[in-house]
């Protein structure tokens, strides 16, 4: 049994070891944005980190160190948030990524806190290092493989999905409630997305219009939600929501990764970033 789930934490004959019996890693990757005045610019890299840390525990999983920076450039309207460009990680997590490959994890799974939002760059990684390795890899997004069970736990009329909105203003309560400044955790309404058409991935599972691609610009993003970064009704919010909304990711990953972890892979060429 491993003394620690994180790589970095652990000595090198240990990762030997563990490469004995099994070559699943999980790479956290989330993000450093504003989530409004309430919660801290950490929120989508703790999703993503606590969502490894429950699937570690209930299947003896490696997972990476996480990747603190995502793509968020419509946030950089607000104070503090650091975006990197869409090459950029793509590249990062693919030179990540090829590292671990070279080192004998083959079945890679790339696990994205910043809902929706980084997608499109770790799809392309993802794409790429098993055309080019041959290893198995895949993106979980933890807003949605659990988006069934997170909208069932949610309250809110908007469904309490948006950006900062109950269910993770509910997370960051129940994985770290000092970060949250409770006297900002209030109510307030932005109007909301009538159009005919929706995103092509959406977090509400019961949102089935016809979908186009439409984007944010940082001035345009901050003109739709104005200066505070998120609506919803916060007040919903709680911390045994948010254990529940964790609970639900770290089982589903889990039991995916029971099933990715039986994929053959065939020969794997991997060359070391340079």
């Amino acid at each position: 049994m491993l003394r620690t789930c994180w790589l970095h934490k652990l000595r090198s004959p240990e990762v030997t070891a563990y490469l004995s019996s099994g070559d699943v890693i999980l790479v956290p990757v989330g993000a450093t944005e504003q989530h409004g005045p309430h919660l801290p610019l950490s929120v989508d890299t703790d999703w993503a980190v606590a969502a490894c840390e429950g699937a570690a525990e209930l299947s003896g999983v490696v997972v990476a160190p996480p990747i603190h920076y995502g793509w968020s450039p419509h946030h950089m309207g607000y104070a503090g948030t650091v975006t990197l460009g869409a090459d950029t990680l793509r590249q990062v997590v693919f030179d990540v990524c090829a590292s671990l490959i070279c080192h004998g994890f083959h079945h890679v799974v790339i696990v994205n806190g910043n809902r929706i939002a980084n997608l499109q760059p770790l799809e392309i990684a993802a794409v790429q290092l098993q055309n080019k390795t041959g290893a198995r890899v895949a993106v979980v997004d933890t807003g949605l493989i659990a988006r069934t069970e997170i909208k069932s736990i949610c309250e809110a009329d908007d469904g309490g999905l948006e950006h900062a909105g109950e269910a993770e203003t509910s997370f960051a309560m129940y994985r770290r409630f000092s970060d949250v400044d409770p006297a900002a955790v209030t109510s307030r309404t932005v109007n909301a997305d009538s159009g005919e058409f929706t995103y092509p991935v959406v977090l509400d599972p019961s949102d089935n219009r016809n979908a186009v691609s439409l984007f944010e610009t940082p001035s345009s993003y901050r003109e739709s939600v104005g200066p505070f970064g998120y609506s919803g009704n916060l007040t919903l919010a709680s911390p045994e929501k948010g254990k529940a909304m964790a609970d639900a990711i770290s089982m589903n990953l889990a039991k995916f990764l029971k099933e990715f972890a039986t994929l053959e892979v065939a020969e794997v060429n991997a060359e070391v970033p340079t």
